[in-house]
């Protein structure tokens, strides 16, 4: 069977293939609306009828979970013991196996749960918000509400929120490659189409998912959620996420202990047949060995490090659209970010007209009120640029309004980055028409003619004293027409609108903090480069270089990688100049973040390792970006990455300790195999020792991190991991032999006491060195270990103490133990910690190994837009495995450093 594509598939028996098909005003009277949009109680009854405008909830859902927790093949390999258990007539052991599984899964299912409905509430908690006219009023409305009937605006880097028929455009174009495939964006009308016209050719139409490219538009809902064409290939998507870094290495690890297991369990079965000791007790004991070395809780220990991680940044008012997000933070090297709301306040106050050629400050304001593309509520501008917002809102005014009536706008051509302004044709009475241009200085005045030189001069002055400034220039038009770029000529100034954004008082902290956590700050911005370095010095970053977009495209991709080192300002360049920096950083071996908030950054949020963005951007940047801060504050930010960090930190004392321990126990198991008539640890005792030290360390995510483990990033090294656990391993095993020694010669111990003196001590032992192993300082006073860690720590051992006194001790097979041996315990456990003290400190001094090559590939680039349209899909955001080139020398970090 032969399926045709997406660009070819037809779509003229959907809502909006037929509404294609059919004039505008059918569409309106078949839909009981107007141009003016439904009134709210209706709005709210057909909300009632259709559901709300999602293609899918993010939902926790109980069995999902509890499915992951089955398909373990761990989980299959002790199920497989203890089928195998109770079949050869040993169901004490099948039974505590059975045991050992259930709580495993239920505290691998209750972590993992609680992560689930701690992503869903950070979902709930991103938003996206449409233009809509109701009743006649422009307002903003959450795009979950939306119905068929609502008429909706849009605007450049809109994404538009439903299927909608077209009732009248300027200039759109909408980049639909997210359902066509096709990476050139598509010219818009209002004529209908054929019926049986293929998706790619809709132009009547705008669809859900599809970002406006350019101009202006309005249309009105047809298909919402589910039905829309979105809906339906969002429907057949699979849930599979690409992994990030910190994923493929925990991949990685798991492959190291797969290959450690395989060796010891085979090993292990094979001295334990050449001994003649039984097969079927060989084979469980082997299985048992190959559960043990395993840390099973370790993907409980990630996601309760993660999820309480994401609780603690959601209070600092940070959210992140997967919780593996919050450790890409901390890789975090080079931060790129734009300038206003993050150095400056973000709230921008329109301040002073600067007229020219004979104008009065108010004939400026005037044309540059009317050139404008806001829309507006009761008097108040809603939806338009934050520029025009503040001009439009400040007092200034009230003075215009009654010449502003005079005029009429006759036609529009709207704002693009790549002319970066705006231009109108406005009317008065008499019929004369004008046309009005107004955007940034350079490029206006270039399009001016006899621009004084004093004009210039007050332009220099401004930027100098870091205002932003938009030029305003106009002529006489010919006709009341659309005006084309074309138009754009032999203008003449008219003058300059003048803002304030102010910097931060807390921005300076904040970039030192940054500074302390070897993040260094590099400010991308489209304002003009004397704003942008006079904003730096007043924060105390004096050393500035800079680059211009002009001067950024002259340059090859070698001499700007060389030149991106020295320079802290990028200012004037495009969005696609902004993609090409962020690239080329990551190229050089960083981890690079950037964070930006209008469609002008998309391309770099897509590029860069980890993309932040705020609740207030436009939805193409929320869309694009990985972490969403509530508050635009880099302070914030330095909190995500030291969190990053920290969770990462946590993660690395688990899989150091418990590789290194279990890999000690099963070495000595190995060991005592070769001597003993015996099996030295019942596969029951093996696997309940591995679930009680695995417990104990359920509490790591709450443990204190030193300093110097936030101050630089780390990455997983598995040639690290595997050295440590050689190291470390042996040394355990010394203290097991030494148990061995005493249970045999000093207490003359039978099987049952032998096992029991070497699980109480093993206990003891792998699960206490977590307060040497968790700080490259001296444990305790110079480190010091959380109180939960603690008290499970010591809860834990006290309990794998008492358990051979109480009434469970017969169905374990343990059996009392002497007195005398609780003291040599102290002992053993004495000397192993000092010696663990010891080695730690000569492990330490040896020079690190070379970090693995990386290539320079992004990570991010194999995005699909329908599976992370956060608010309008609700589907989790794939990310490519994130893989960068070498570190330099100075650069590479251990876990532990």
């Amino acid at each position: 069977m032969v399926t045709a594509t997406t660009t070819e598939r037809v779509v003229a028996g959907s809502p909006v293939g037929e509404a294609a098909a059919r004039p505008v005003e059918e569409v309106l009277l078949e839909l009981e609306t107007s141009d003016a949009g439904l009134s709210a109680p209706e709005a709210e009854a057909r909300l009632r009828r259709w559901g709300p405008n999602a293609v899918r909830s993010h939902r926790a859902r109980g069995w999902l979970v509890l499915w992951h927790q089955l398909r373990s093949p761990l989980l299959g390999l002790l199920l497989a013991a203890a089928l195998v258990s109770f079949f050869v007539g040993e169901r004490s052991d099948a039974v505590i196996i059975g045991v050992i599984v259930t709580l495993s899964v239920g505290l691998g299912f209750a972590n993992e749960y609680r992560a689930e409905k701690t992503a869903e509430s950070l979902h709930a908690r991103i938003r996206h918000q449409a233009l809509v006219r109701r009743g006649g009023r422009a307002q903003q409305v959450e795009v979950t509400d939306l119905v068929p009937g609502d008429v909706v605006e849009l605007r450049l880097g809109d994404i538009v929120p439903a299927d909608l028929r077209l009732l009248s455009v300027t200039g759109l174009e909408c980049s639909e490659s997210v359902l066509t495939g096709e990476s050139l964006p598509v010219a818009k009308d209002t004529a209908p189409v054929a019926a049986g016209t293929p998706l790619a050719e809709l132009t009547g139409c705008a669809l859900m998912g599809t970002v406006v490219h350019a101009g202006s538009g309005r249309g009105v809902v047809v298909a919402t959620g589910a039905r829309t064409e979105f809906g339906a290939i969002a429907a057949g998507l699979a849930e599979h996420q690409l992994e990030t870094e910190f994923q493929a290495g925990l991949r990685r690890f798991s492959m190291l202990l797969v290959y450690v297991a395989g060796a010891l369990t085979t090993a292990i079965f094979v001295i334990n047949v050449a001994l003649d000791k039984p097969l079927i007790d060989a084979l469980l004991f082997s299985l048992a060995i190959a559960v043990g070395i395993t840390p099973q809780l370790l993907p409980a220990v990630v996601s309760t490090s993660l999820a309480a991680g994401s609780r603690r940044m959601s209070r600092r008012k940070v959210l992140v659209k997967r919780l593996v997000c919050i450790e890409d933070l901390g890789d975090v090297d080079v931060l790129f970010t734009d300038k206003t709301g993050t150095l400056t306040q973000g709230r921008i106050d329109f301040m002073r007209c600067v007229p020219t050629g004979g104008l009065s400050p108010d004939e400026v304001l005037r044309w540059g009120l009317l050139c404008t593309q806001t829309t507006f509520d009761e008097g108040r501008a809603v939806g338009g640029n934050p520029l025009d917002d503040a001009l439009w809102n400040s007092p200034a005014v009230a003075s215009q309004r009654a010449a502003l009536r005079e005029w009429t706008t006759t036609g529009v051509l709207p704002f693009d980055h790549e002319r970066r302004m705006a231009s109108v044709v406005v009317a008065n009475p008499s019929g004369a028409a004008r046309l009005i241009a107004k955007g940034a200085p350079e490029t206006v005045l270039e399009r001016c003619v006899g621009v004084p030189k004093d004009a210039r001069h007050a332009l220099d002055a401004e930027f100098a004293a870091g205002n932003r400034v938009v030029a305003v220039a106009t002529r006489a038009a010919a006709t009341p027409a659309a005006p084309t770029p074309q138009d754009e000529r032999d203008l003449s100034l008219a003058g300059l609108l003048v803002f304030l954004d102010p910097p931060k008082p807390d921005a300076a902290a904040a970039l030192r903090r940054l500074a302390e956590l070897d993040v260094t700050v590099k400010v991308v911005t489209g304002d003009n480069p004397a704003v942008a370095v006079k904003v730096c010095h007043d924060l105390g970053l004096t050393d500035v270089g800079t680059l211009t977009g002009g001067e950024l495209d002259a340059m090859d991709d070698a001499r700007l990688t060389s030149a991106i080192a020295h320079t802290t300002v990028f200012a004037r360049v495009s969005p696609e100049q902004k993609a090409r920096i962020v690239r080329l950083q990551r190229q050089t071996g960083g981890d690079v973040a950037f964070m930006g908030d209008g469609v002008n950054d998309a391309l770099a949020l897509h590029a860069a390792d980890v993309g932040i963005s705020v609740d207030t951007a436009t939805d193409v940047a929320k869309d694009a970006a990985d972490v969403i801060l509530l508050e635009k504050d880099l302070g914030v930010l330095a909190d995500g990455v030291a969190e990053g960090r920290r969770i990462f930190a946590n993660t690395i004392k688990y899989v150091l300790m418990g590789t290194s321990s279990n890999f000690g126990n099963m070495f000595s198991a190995a060991g005592a195999s070769l001597f003993l008539s015996f099996l030295p640890m019942l596969p029951s005792q093996i696997l309940l020792n591995n679930l009680l030290y695995d417990t104990s360390q359920l509490a790591i995510p709450t443990d204190n991190v030193d300093e110097e483990q936030v101050r630089r990033p780390a990455h997983w090294d598995i040639a690290f991991i595997r050295r440590f656990m050689l190291c470390f391993g042996p040394v355990s095993s010394l203290f097991d032999f030494a148990t061995f020694a005493i249970m045999l010669w000093v207490f003359h111990s039978g099987a049952a006491q032998f096992r029991t003196g070497w699980f109480v001590e093993s206990l003891a032992t792998q699960t206490l060195v977590i307060f040497a192993i968790r700080t490259r300082r001296s444990p305790f006073w110079r480190s010091r270990p959380s109180v939960p860690l603690t008290v499970t720590v010591l809860g834990i051992v006290a309990l794998g103490a008492v358990l051979p006194a109480t009434p469970l001790a017969h169905v374990l097979g343990f059996r009392l133990l002497p007195s005398g041996f609780f003291a040599a315990l102290a002992v053993l456990v004495v000397a192993y910690l000092v010696l663990v003290e010891i080695a730690k400190r000569f492990f330490y001094r040896l020079p690190p190994t070379q970090a693995r090559p990386r290539p320079a590939v992004g990570r991010r680039h194999l995005r699909r837009r329908a599976a992370h349209f956060s608010t309008l899909a609700r589907l989790p955001k794939p990310r490519a495995h994130r893989v960068t080139s070498t570190r330099p020398a100075e650069k590479t970090a251990h876990p532990m450093r």
